[in-house]
C-alpha cells in the first residue's frame, strides 16, 4: 500500500509540474511607450570655467536635453594632465594651511550647479584653483545606477555608458 501511494503521489506531482496557468496581464510599456528603447547617457564638457567673487564662486548650467528625476548626474574635474588626463569625481577637497577648499555640485532634472566651498578664504586662492577649470558632466540613466559601481573611475564610467571622447560636447 505504501508503494502504491508513492507511485500515485509521484505521478500527481509530475502532472502538476506540467500544468500551465493563464497568461498574466501585459507589463507596462517601455520608455515613450515603445518596448526595447535603448537608454543613452548624455554628457558635455565645460571649458574655461572661472570661479570668482562675481559669480559667487559657482556656475549653473542647464543641460539642454531631457534629464529624468530618476537619473543621476556626475561631475568630474580635470585634475591634472601628465601623459593622460586625470579626471576626479566631485566633491573633491584641497587642504591648505589656511583651511579646506572643496569643489562640489548639486543637480536637478533641469540643471547642474558647480561651486566652491570651504573654510578657506576663497578670495585669496591662487588662480590655479579658480580659473580656467575644465569639468565634465555625465548623466547616468537610472537603469545604469548600481551602488557597487566605482563612479570615481572616469574611464570605467564612460566605458559602461558607451561614451567616447566625441560625446563630450564642449561648452564655454
Amino acid at each position: 500500500m505504501k508503494k502504491l501511494f508513492i507511485v500515485f503521489f509521484s505521478l500527481g506531482m509530475i502532472s502538476l509540474q506540467s500544468c500551465e496557468g493563464p497568461a498574466g496581464p501585459a507589463g507596462p510599456p517601455g520608455q515613450d511607450g515603445q518596448d526595447g528603447v535603448a537608454l543613452e547617457s548624455s554628457a558635455f564638457e565645460l571649458v574655461d570655467v572661472d570661479f570668482n567673487d562675481g559669480n559667487d564662486y559657482g556656475i549653473v548650467e542647464e543641460y539642454g536635453f531631457e534629464v529624468l528625476p530618476s537619473d543621476v548626474v556626475l561631475v568630474y574635474i580635470l585634475w591634472e594632465t601628465d601623459d593622460n588626463e586625470i579626471w576626479r569625481l566631485l566633491p573633491q577637497s584641497v587642504f591648505f594651511e589656511e583651511g579646506v577648499l572643496q569643489y562640489n555640485y548639486d543637480f536637478t532634472d533641469v540643471d547642474v550647479s558647480i561651486f566652491l566651498e570651504g573654510d578657506v578664504n576663497l578670495n585669496t586662492l591662487d588662480q590655479v584653483w579658480t580659473q580656467d577649470q575644465v569639468l565634465r558632466v555625465v548623466v547616468v540613466p537610472a537603469t545604469f545606477v548600481d551602488a557597487r559601481m566605482d563612479y570615481t573611475d572616469f574611464e570605467t564610467v564612460t566605458k559602461m555608458l558607451g561614451l567616447e571622447e566625441d560625446d563630450f560636447i564642449k561648452r564655454h
